[in-house]
């Protein structure tokens, strides 16, 4: 997308309020060319000696130019207002823009990218977008009309004068070019820079309780240090060249007034200029330099508009891997058979972290997935609601291969509580609604109680308007484990996937919690991963994976009796050893 249809697709729905503020603009324009042409006009009654026509007239004119000055004032009010309206409802509307289709990006995008990184596109990005969007037609187009209207005056006041001083501009407008194109770069790598501050800000932010548990403090702000100096040093080199490119211009500028000074007072000695003439044409020198300072400066600010939107447009043309396929059929009464067919699966090209898995799960049944850390135990369940899609290989649910069906219809048929939890910083209900939000209060409260979590939560002085925290700060790892299955209690899906359910939790917390995991998978299809192999030894089928493959399956007496890796790590749990994921 390039800048000028980025902004006509965002300026579209505004463009009543661009329009008039374009109007505004020129009347702005044209009331400031008016005064140097009245003060001229009386000048030369004046210079007649036409004192009583003056003062019958003056009253007149005082009044005419008081009018257009009022105007001038609702003009300038209306573009400084709504024109910064205008500009922060695209700002408004590129952001939700953003946000959607951040949200709509596959898992692989943001395993490649940072939060903070993301935020800067979101905040700061935006912002110089659309002070681009609103300053950028707006003082083009008003600059524009001074230059046209002041040459046209200038050239009927003195042509020679004139075409020198457009010499002088054409020379101001070919150095800011060239030094717009240095700006053009270096206001690029100052916006990467200042995103990897903010990612670094994030990042140590975020893993605070980390850094303190470990007292790496210093490891962190000399992290900071280092990407603060680099955006520091971007910011110089910025600096340096708007020095240049400032001083450079204001050279020009200077040489200007001094051509209307030594030219002026040329012209008048050889009788070809009035000297009221030079007057107006100082004046109307000011008008024409004025604008070309605007143009000057708004240089800046296009340079960080377009630096920004180009990041912007970038994430935009960022396709998500995972989509509906053209015709994919929404899922209705799922029952839950569910059947890996070869599958083989790789990040980008990398290792094969899956090699030709195959096994089925009965609708209504439960398989666990166990081995060491690495086997790909996860990524099976990752690809079953396509958070990734299968390298090679399908996995069908009732039947249907699961890449010709809608993702919103099989995502909703699959419920998930995995290890790493996550809270949302609001209220306990608002957590637990998550898992279906029309839900009502009583829904919620016995999706608490199945979880073994609504004591604790009456308990609480707020009960279930308790704030939970960022991330759900203010509670227990057990606590945040429980609340994310009275989610998944909540949603009620037909597939269930337990990835460490029970890992964060105490002793007796999770033989409640096991007894509720059972009750919840009674006639739905579960897949559980788990290290406590203790918990699993009612599934109908436990499944070893090993380094992407399958390396045992059966029941929980049956891999015993086979006496391989499976025997082995229950054994050592028997003993007391606890195998580390």
């Amino acid at each position: 997308m390039s800048i000028f249809a980025g902004f006509l697709h965002y300026c579209k729905p505004y463009r009543t309020l661009f329009y008039a503020d374009m109007v505004c603009a020129v009347l702005v324009s044209v009331i400031d060319l008016v005064f140097p042409q009245v003060l001229n006009y009386l000048t030369k009654i004046l210079l007649v000696q036409q004192t009583e026509r003056f003062i019958d007239i003056i009253g007149y004119v005082g009044a005419g130019m008081m009018t257009l000055y009022i105007i001038r004032y609702v003009c300038q009010y209306y573009i400084t207002t709504w024109g910064h309206v205008m500009g922060a409802r695209m700002e408004s509307d590129m952001r939700q823009d953003l946000f959607d289709h951040l949200q709509r990006l596959s898992f692989s995008y943001y395993d490649k990218n940072n939060t903070g990184e993301m935020m800067s596109k979101l905040v700061a990005d935006l912002f110089d977008i659309s002070e681009l969007a609103h300053h950028g037609p707006e003082n083009i187009f008003i600059s524009c009309l001074k230059l046209l209207g002041s040459f046209i005056l200038l050239m009927m006041i003195n042509v020679p004068m004139t075409l020198i001083l457009f010499t002088i501009a054409i020379s101001m407008t070919v150095f800011s070019y060239y030094q717009n194109k240095r700006m053009k770069v270096i206001f690029m790598e100052n916006r990467k820079r200042i995103a990897t501050v903010n990612a670094l800000a994030q990042d140590s932010l975020a893993g605070i309780r980390v850094i303190k548990s470990f007292a790496n403090e210093k490891i962190e702000q000399e992290k900071f240090r280092r990407g603060n100096e680099a955006f520091l040093d971007s910011k110089e080199s910025v600096y340096k060249i708007m020095g240049s490119f400032h001083a450079g211009n204001g050279l020009l500028e200077g040489l200007l007034y001094v051509v209307v000074l030594v030219s002026g007072g040329y012209f008048i000695a050889k009788g070809q200029l009035a000297a009221t003439d030079l007057a107006v044409y100082a004046l109307y020198i000011a008008i024409f330099i004025n604008p070309l300072d605007v143009l000057i400066n708004f240089t800046e600010q296009f340079q960080k508009g377009y630096a920004g939107f180009k990041r912007f447009a970038e994430v935009l043309a960022t396709k998500p891997e995972i989509v509906d396929r053209e015709g994919a059929r929404t899922l209705a009464k799922v029952q839950g058979h569910i059947e890996y067919q070869d599958v083989s699966f790789a990040y980008d090209g990398s290792n094969a972290v899956l090699n030709q898995v195959s096994f089925s799960v009965d609708a209504g049944k439960t398989i666990a997935l166990v081995g060491p850390s690495g086997g790909g135990k996860t990524t099976i369940c990752s690809l079953l609601p396509r958070f990734y899609d299968v390298t090679a290989g399908s996995i069908l649910l009732d039947g249907q291969d699961i890449r010709d069906v809608t993702l919103a219809s099989l995502r909703n048929a699959i419920g998930i509580v995995q290890q790493d939890v996550y809270l949302f910083a609001g209220s306990i209900r608002d957590n637990i609604a998550y898992g279906r939000p029309d839900a009502t209060q009583d829904e919620i409260v016995a999706a608490a109680q199945r979880a073994n979590i609504h004591e604790f939560i009456v308990g609480l002085e707020e009960g279930y308007d308790t704030y939970v925290g960022e991330r759900g700060v203010r509670l227990s790892g057990g606590q945040k484990q429980r609340i994310a299955i009275a989610r998944v209690f909540l949603k009620n899906p037909p597939v269930l996937i337990l990835d460490e359910a029970t890992s964060a939790l105490d002793n007796e917390s999770e033989r409640h919690i096991q007894a509720s995991l059972e009750e919840l998978a009674k006639n739905r299809t579960t897949i559980i991963i788990a290290h406590r192999l203790s918990t699993i030894r009612h599934a109908d089928q436990i499944i070893v994976i090993n380094d992407g493959q399958i390396q045992e399956c059966g029941d929980h007496q049956e891999l015993l009796t086979q006496n391989g890796l499976y025997a082995k790590y229950y054994n050592m749990q028997f003993d007391g050893l606890e195998i580390t994921e």
